[in-house]
């Protein structure tokens, strides 16, 4: 029996399994071949289905693209309901969209397990460096027994609310990042259209009103820092798709809640037109290249 099961080894699941893996041995499984050779050169063992995964390992975590995949692997014959042992701990990480989460979480109640839905923040390199924010969404009870299991892949662990409460967090947390990435965006653009260097106008934002976290750590304009993805031809740290996604998930939680999203409504627009236009495979702060003009700065 091993200590965990990691189940999708994805750009951000097989950076948390490797530091998981520090933590206690882990079995590991992805549809993807090249996945499963990365995990058992860290020293993780392969498993051949999510249900074989899960039936060897005390606690099994899931990192998935969407809620269909997330219901498939849970609920699906021979899934992990099918095969957890008897009062395993689950924790799916995924990014899903509320009712869904609440909806396998009632099943997992059902048959016996404990289940938390404990979505992430950070992107790609957090994930690699274990520096990445859990919001977390189950019993209260429970939280206490999560906790330790995300803590070597974070450098926070908060508890949300009950079932589903990680997704809303989640949710409403990347439509604010969407909103701040378009607008330092724009300001940067505009900038430069004034005259103004970025690496000017960077000294002078960041120590001032403007100042916010995608400026500061995650700058879509190239310069001022070096490890933003802007520098780097804007390669992924967290892809527009991706974005666009959770955008989308926003929107139908806000239909769905009555609640007012306006810039959030833009931001999916904009996003989408980014998407369509055929870069939404590049970091979602690329969509700097676009306001500035500059697509094809992105064909490189």
């Amino acid at each position: 029996m091993h200590d965990f099961a990691f189940i999708g080894l994805g750009n951000m699941g097989s950076g948390m399994a490797k530091n998981l893996a520090s933590a206690g041995s882990v079995i590991a499984f992805d549809l993807s071949e090249e996945a499963l050779k990365a995990a058992e050169a860290v020293g993780m063992t392969r498993a051949s289905s999510a249900g074989e995964a899960a039936a060897q390992a005390k606690t099994v975590v899931t990192m998935l693209p969407a809620g269909p995949h997330v219901k498939a692997v849970y609920m699906g014959e021979n899934g992990i309901f099918d095969n957890a042992a008897d009062g395993a701990l689950l924790i799916d990480c995924s990014t899903i969209d509320v009712d869904t989460a609440r909806e396998v979480a009632g099943v997992a109640q059902s048959r016996g397990f404990r289940f938390a839905d404990a979505p992430v923040s950070g992107g790609v390199a957090a994930a690699a460096g274990g520096a990445l924010t859990f919001m977390v969404g189950c019993q209260a009870d429970d939280f206490d027994t999560v906790k330790p299991v995300l803590e070597p892949m974070a450098k926070a662990v908060i508890r949300a609310g009950d079932h589903g409460a990680g997704q809303a967090a989640k949710i409403c947390n990347n439509m604010l990042l969407a909103i701040h990435m378009i607008g330092t965006a724009e300001a940067f653009a505009l900038a430069e259209k004034l005259g103004l260097d970025a690496q000017q106008f960077f000294d002078i934002s960041s120590v001032s009103s403007g100042q916010n976290w995608s400026m500061t750590s995650y700058c879509p304009a190239a310069g001022p820092v070096p490890t933003s993805p802007a520098n780097k031809g804007y390669a992924p740290g967290f892809a527009a798709n991706m974005m666009l996604k959770d955008l989308k998930l926003a929107a139908e939680a806000a239909a769905k809640a009555g609640a007012s999203t306006p810039l959030g409504g833009q931001a999916e627009s904009l996003y989408a037109l980014f998407d369509g236009l055929g870069y939404g495979h590049k970091d979602f702060s690329g969509i700097m290249a676009m306001l500035a003009g500059r697509l094809e700065a992105l064909d490189n």
